[in-house]
């Protein structure tokens, strides 16, 4: 049964996400942050407003169509804004549980010494994706242009690590949906950016799952493992919004658990490209 082909699990999705606010940097995908975010997710990334969809709608019609069977139960673990000194902890972790997780880096200039990690990740078989170069909303939120200038050079600081040009899946500094940008280019970028996302062959993907770690206070691994059950929820399809960073190390710490509770609970474990592959022309 795959994901979109289904008309039952397409019509569960879809309902799901009109439910949900996709904040990126605080709640990626999108799903589960209404008029008022999960406290966890509001603060960073700033997106109270539903999206169609937590992926690009061109990927989301070509599942529809897709040949390869998907689990009934099925989850993705993403990371965002790594690799930092967090992120060796992370693979870790996935490695002994033999799992395959998405990360969506950044390469600020601040995290250089990291960025070999990158290489690793994708040796072992994670999906490596675009998050930000800078992550400054101030910066790349000033016009389509200056997004695809931060998006250039992020593929160009990581060319070393991997092939840059073949990363076609991306996430939002603040998700698809987020408001932060309106401050600096304008209500319509957002949409604007979505469209030239497909256009250009790329794909955006946001979550309906948040760990709620990239917040003050620093929340323990027991509050993380919490956020996500409870987020989790019914929910049969999960994209899992967690941050690899060097200020989230319990999300390190709690990723075991997490791990082993989706096990339990019948999840198959995917990466994003797994779930959600590319259109087919």
């Amino acid at each position: 049964m795959t994901f979109f082909r289904s008309s039952k699990h397409q019509r569960l999705l879809w309902s799901l996400l009109l439910l949900s606010v996709g904040a990126a940097a605080g709640f990626g995908l999108g799903i589960f942050c209404g008029a008022e975010p999960p406290v966890g997710c509001r603060e960073s990334d700033l997106t109270p407003v539903p999206d169609e969809s937590f992926v690009s709608p061109a990927s989301a019609s070509s599942v529809e169509t897709s040949p390869e069977p998907m689990p009934e139960k099925w989850v993705c673990l993403t990371f965002d804004d790594g690799p930092s000194k967090t992120t060796p902890d992370v693979l870790s972790a996935l490695n002994r549980a033999g799992v395959k997780a998405t990360f969506f880096v950044v390469a600020t200039g601040n995290n250089d010494k990291y960025l070999p990690l990158i290489s690793e990740a994708a040796a072992a078989g994670h999906q490596i994706a675009l998050h930000s170069a800078s992550h400054e909303y101030s910066d790349i939120y000033q016009s389509a242009d200056a997004y695809w200038k931060d998006i250039d050079l992020l593929k160009e600081r990581l060319s070393p690590y991997v092939r840059a040009d073949g990363l076609r899946y991306l996430r939002f500094p603040g998700g698809s949906t987020n408001t932060v940008s309106r401050r600096y280019g304008g209500r319509g970028l957002m949409q604007q950016l979505k469209e030239e996302v497909t256009a250009k062959g790329y794909v955006y993907v946001d979550w309906n799952v948040c760990a709620e770690d990239a917040v003050g206070g620093k929340p323990s691994a027991g509050t993380i493992f919490r956020n996500i059950v409870r987020e989790t929820g019914e929910q049969t399809q999960c994209i899992v919004l967690m941050h690899d960073s060097a200020t989230t190390r319990t999300t390190a710490e709690a990723l075991p658990d997490i791990i082993q509770w989706y096990k339990d609970n019948g999840f198959a474990f995917l990466t994003v490209e797994q779930a959600v592959p590319l259109p087919t022309t």
